[in-house]
């Protein structure tokens, strides 16, 4: 189970950060997502982010929904706050805390199924509302924990594990982010630690809302036609007592070096080839427009851009928006919060 808690002990040798804190002070507790998934690399890059930039654990609030990816929280500072919401419903949640306590630094981890269908109305608001938060999503096209249905971010033509091809076009969570205004888009894969790390740290240190799309292999749903320990084979050749599946362990995929002009291509599971693109030198990530046709052009020629798409400092964030006070809502002592029923009758008489 996920509160199984790792080892305190770390070598006396350790690196510190600013705070005198080692990577195992940022760690949760023991991941049982599968063996080789590429959450687990993320998580990496999330602890190694927040280290780097001496974040105190205490000040961190850690959100999620429902899903294989909803569970990545429990693997990382464990002496944060935490909430894993219902499905769906993370981006609401993580609005009402930001309203609640602005000193905490945010940070919300969803997958493509809860945040681009049951979640989608509550991604957009976040979005529109410039909630000061990072939220990332881990996209590998599925639903891991039911059986690896497609989500809304499959591609057309993408095969399932049973070999059914979606025919439904995919929502692309970074140009929605882009359509709705957000003021800080990125996107990037989840075994290149190199590109991801500066990354959650640029996020996490935007003043609004920060969305970074993170591809993410799944190991368990990307074992197609071919495998004789796949779900579909076992079904054909074995009489089935129990209903009973088969994960096997496989190695993570990391990323290769980069060929000239940012292209790298990594070989999946399936033995299928990604292509992904870092933005060219001289891009200008502040142009919403030119960002929203490179993607384009880009997707068109079967390439997922990565890297930092899009930043716009300076947009009101959602306490400015609100004109609430500098001080955290959360502090405030009773009195403040309850100032009686004349206060409140006078408030409701503005309303008649």
């Amino acid at each position: 189970m996920s509160y199984i808690k790792k080892p305190v002990a770390s070598h006396p040798s350790a690196q510190k950060n600013a705070l005198g804190l080692t990577l195992r002070d940022y760690e949760g507790s023991m991941s049982t997502l599968c063996a080789g998934c590429g959450h687990d690399s993320i998580t990496a890059s999330i602890v190694r982010s927040f280290w780097e930039l001496g974040t105190e654990p205490h000040t961190i609030a850690k959100m999620s929904g429902i899903g294989c990816s909803s569970k990545t929280p429990a693997y990382f500072v464990s002496g944060a706050h935490g909430f894993n919401s219902a499905h769906g419903r993370m981006a609401a949640i993580a609005s009402g805390a930001a309203a609640a306590n602005r000193e905490l630094r945010l940070i919300g981890v969803s997958g493509d199924g809860d945040s681009l269908s049951i979640g989608l109305g509550h991604l957009c608001h976040a979005i529109r509302r410039n909630v000061n938060m990072l939220y990332i999503i881990e996209n590998n096209g599925v639903y891991g924990l039911t059986k690896g249905q497609f989500s809304a971010s499959a591609d057309v033509g993408t095969k399932s594990k049973k070999g059914e091809a979606n025919v439904m076009a995919p929502i692309d969570p970074v140009q929605l982010a882009l359509t709705l205004g957000a003021t800080f888009v990125g996107r990037s894969f989840s075994g290149d630690k190199a590109e991801l790390v500066p990354l959650i740290k640029a996020g996490l240190a935007h003043e609004g809302f920060a969305i970074i799309d993170v591809i993410s292999p799944c190991v368990t749903f990307n074992d197609h036609e071919g495998s004789t320990k796949s779900y579909m084979y076992t079904r054909k050749h074995l009489e089935a007592l129990t209903p009973i599946d088969f994960v096997p362990e496989a190695s993570e995929i990391t990323a290769p070096e980069r060929a000239s002009g940012g292209l790298m291509e990594v070989t999946m599971h399936d033995g299928s080839t990604v292509r992904f693109r870092s933005v060219h030198e001289g891009y200008d990530p502040t142009n919403r427009i030119s960002a929203m046709s490179y993607l384009y052009e880009r997707q068109q020629k079967g390439e997922v851009p990565t890297g930092l798409l899009y930043v716009e400092t300076g947009r009101p964030q959602m306490h400015t928006i609100m004109n609430s006070i500098d001080k955290a809502l959360a502090t405030l002592p009773f009195e403040a919060l309850n100032p009686g029923s004349a206060a409140l009758e006078k408030l409701q008489r503005a309303y008649r």
